[in-house]
């Protein structure tokens, strides 16, 4: 098997060209594709900043949720893991915003996390995602298969 027919980082089948050229409209583009969120995570990992994508990701699965109970434990993972001051993945928002997702542990809501959401993807969409596009993770998905 050539290895140019699979991706760098996944080992799942390189997407198409022209889903990897789309890319390029805009992160949401990127971001729409399992395999550009990949490659878009991979590179972010060689930034150290891979929390960034990895809490965009959590917060539009909890968007979901449709149980209080639910919601109230999802909540408290996220808080945990990404927002609180010293998370193990903490996030870089401002104090305002952390104090206001703190604020509605108590009783957190679909919307709690959407400010600190909308930070994040600005944050990857001015900084990380021009980079990105430049990366040898994008550059080695642009390249034609083997098998073309």
């Amino acid at each position: 098997m050539d290895r140019k027919l699979f991706c760098c980082f996944c080992r799942a089948p390189k997407p198409p060209n022209d889903e990897v050229v789309s890319w390029r409209q805009s992160l949401k583009k990127l971001l729409e594709c399992k395999t550009g969120q990949l490659a878009f995570r991979e590179f972010l990992k060689t930034e150290y900043s891979e929390e960034n994508i990895l809490f965009w990701l959590v917060c539009e699965e909890y968007k979901t949720i449709t149980s209080n109970t639910e919601m109230a434990e999802a909540a408290k993972r996220i808080y945990t893991e990404f927002v609180q001051v010293d998370a193990p993945r903490q996030i870089n928002i401002d104090c305002e915003t952390r104090q206001e997702i703190t604020n509605s542990m108590s009783q957190p809501t679909l919307s709690c996390f959407d400010k600190a959401q909308r930070v994040i993807y600005k944050l990857m969409k001015k900084d990380s995602y021009p980079r990105f596009l430049k990366s040898e993770i994008y550059q080695a998905l642009l390249e034609p298969s083997d098998a073309s």
